[in-house]
């Protein structure tokens, strides 16, 4: 349930920070919006409670005696690509194509994952259902898009968040290992926004040098800048949650939110792509499917 929880978040945020893209006509700037003021959060929040001072000083001293490699307290990396694609891409494809596209990546990306062990829960093994999951994963992902075909530069785009979502599954892997580490989900997700935000910033120095800074911040509701809370709520859960379930059975059960989530977004408050069409539709429902089959049997199993 918390899984799906987060995978909600994640696709309010996707437009959220699509909106915010467009209004400030600057998508590396939007992003950089979004994953600082979270970063701000978690800096003042997780000093201030016990358990986050003692949680930095578990991790100090992991780092330090090497139970945990500095190479995997770099997954906010990852993060930062997943924020400034969704203000790349959702204007133009919507919530629920962006995140179909997501769900394909991060699904056959998690299969590799979670087989060579990489995250805090060890090595998962490649059975038939997981692998049909991922599959159908990937067949939903070329229906959303197949009325789109006709567009090359929109069908280009979603390769964006299906790279996005290959990067997800390392992310939540090496995420779950600070959060071992450390004892603390919030001092995993502190890390996580530190990463992501040094690269947002420098891709952002990069887009200065050529386009200029923005001419001023949106003037705009509230919830344009809450994106960066809902980060916060997708990698805490991911984070707590891994070392239980593995990479891919979280990820699916983020997917389960993230589908329908996105899917009732696109519909109740259609974006500049418009409202779903059938093939939207129907891949969604192959996506829900998909999670079934790869869960199922493991639920039975424990039964």
């Amino acid at each position: 349930m918390l899984a799906v929880v987060a995978g909600v978040a994640l696709s309010v945020q996707s437009r959220i920070n699509g909106e915010l893209s467009v209004r400030l006509d600057d998508p590396i700037g939007a992003a950089l919006i979004s994953f600082g003021s979270g970063l701000v959060v978690l800096a003042v929040l997780v000093p201030l409670l016990p358990a986050g001072r003692s949680g930095l000083r578990r991790l100090r001293d992991g780092l330090h005696e090497q139970r945990i490699r500095p190479w995997q307290c770099i997954g906010g990396m990852c993060g930062g690509f997943l924020v400034a694609t969704q203000g790349l891409t959702v204007p133009t494809l919507g919530v629920a194509v962006f995140i179909v596209a997501l769900v394909a990546g991060q699904s056959s990306s998690s299969l590799m994952v979670d087989r060579a062990g990489a995250g805090p829960a060890g090595p998962q093994p490649l059975t038939v259902p997981r692998l049909a999951g991922a599959v159908l994963t990937v067949v939903a992902v070329l229906i959303s898009v197949a009325d789109r075909i006709g567009h090359p530069s929109a069908l280009a785009l979603a390769v964006l968040p299906l790279l996005a979502g290959i990067g997800i599954a390392w992310q939540q892997a090496v995420n779950g290992h600070v959060r071992v580490v450390s004892g603390s989900a919030l001092v995993a997700g502190l890390v996580n926004f530190v990463m992501g935000t040094s690269v947002l910033v420098l891709a952002f120095a990069v887009s200065v040098l050529f386009r200029g800074f923005p001419a001023h911040l949106p003037h705009g509701p509230w919830w344009l800048y809450v994106g960066g809370s809902l980060g916060i709520v997708f990698i805490a859960v991911g984070a707590a949650v891994v070392r239980y379930t593995g990479v891919l059975l979280l990820g699916l059960g983020m997917i389960a939110g993230q589908v329908t989530g996105a899917l009732l977004l696109d519909e109740v408050v259609p974006g500049d792509a418009g409202r779903p069409g059938w093939h939207t539709v129907v891949g969604t429902g192959l996506t829900l499917i998909a999670v079934g089959v790869a869960v199922l049997p493991r639920k039975l199993r424990y039964r």
